[in-house]
């Protein structure tokens, strides 16, 4: 009885390192000690500009959303949707990502859909700055379905401890700031798929009135990755807080920001909210629902003094945001979608 008789191969795994490091490789960045394949990664970062330097960590996922890359079988936007769930939460503290590691876990490995996937990290790292640096394959038959897969992704980044943005001089009066999203990003996958594949009887081939591309690759589009438009805004504005729009909504994760006294009003005719989330409350999804469970079309927000509201909205749409001033900060508590 060998180990590929209980349904890992070892051989697979080891094949599958070997195509997946040239991919990494493209993505290191000076600080990268070293290869893929060891036991750690090392890393040494070029610390010299940083006053106070402030290590800054987030881990997450891509949801249910691997269930319709599986059901399309497609399978190479997804890694980007991963290294975008996490970078996009270092960089609203004002980090910038230096490296990243993924976990893929299956029961049996494809090796071919692994590097596909793989690629799609190696391209959100690119496209975030950062370097793949390492990361674990698990073959786990009996534990996952055949077929099904899980990923996970892990990113350190750094900031001045003088220059954390955190919130904390959020005032009545400041702006609020949304960049547009590429559709539903990386949440609410479990009630999209409800609605649209159950309730409404969609199939994923589909070609619905009002979406740009069939349904199934509607909802793959990749999350956008807004690092390098943040990073750059922070070098000519003052951006008081920020708030990357995922599982919760706007009133969820900007509520996260907000210091005592300080209530957002979200004006919601400000920008045109995307086909898709039309499309899904039509399966009788409460309005409410769909504002705590979908970014309705703004996938990050930054605050700021109305004075620099407009200015940050017009270099943002240089960086190929669609970028829009969408409500304010007034005096009270929460967040109201009016």
């Amino acid at each position: 009885m060998l180990y590929k008789d209980a349904g890992v191969d070892i051989e697979a795994g080891e094949r599958f390192v070997q195509l997946i490091k040239p991919v990494a490789q493209r993505t290191f960045t000076p600080g990268v000690q070293g290869g893929i394949g060891g036991f750690a990664a090392l890393f040494a970062p070029d610390l010299s500009a940083y006053k106070r330097p402030v290590l800054v960590a987030s881990t997450d996922g891509v949801g249910t959303k691997l269930k319709v890359a599986s059901l399309m079988g497609r399978y190479d936007t997804i890694g980007i949707d991963l290294v975008a769930m996490c970078v996009n939460d270092v960089v609203v503290i004002g980090a910038a990502p230096l490296f990243f590691l993924d976990y893929f876990a299956t029961a049996h490995l494809d090796v071919e859909k692994g590097v596909e996937i793989i690629k799609g990290v190696a391209k959100g790292c690119l496209e975030a700055g950062c370097a793949l640096v390492g990361g674990e394959t698990a073959e786990m038959p009996g534990f996952y379905p055949a077929g099904e897969f899980e990923m996970a992704g892990f990113v350190v980044g750094v900031v001045d401890g003088a220059k954390i943005i955190d919130g904390t001089s959020i005032l009545p009066g400041d702006a609020i700031i949304g960049l547009a999203s590429h559709g539903l990003h990386s949440n609410g996958y479990s009630l999209a798929r409800r609605v649209l594949l159950d309730e409404l009887k969609l199939k994923l081939d589909d070609k619905v009135t009002g979406l740009a591309a069939p349904l199934g690759e509607e909802l793959l589009r990749p999350t956008r990755i807004y690092v390098k438009t943040i990073l750059s805004l922070l070098q000519s504005f003052h951006i008081k807080g920020m708030a990357h729009i995922t599982g919760g909504g706007m009133p969820g994760n900007i509520i996260r920001i907000l210091p005592p006294g300080s209530k957002a009003v979200i004006e919601k005719g400000r920008w045109e909210i995307p086909p898709i989330f039309k499309l899904i409350e039509k399966g009788r999804v409460p309005e409410e629902e769909m504002w705590r469970t979908f970014n309705n079309g703004i996938g990050m927000v930054l605050v700021a003094e109305s004075s620099e509201a407009e200015g940050i909205a017009q270099e943002a749409r240089k960086f190929g945001e669609k970028a829009f001033v969408i409500g304010e900060i007034v005096a009270g508590r929460g967040v109201e979608i009016a």
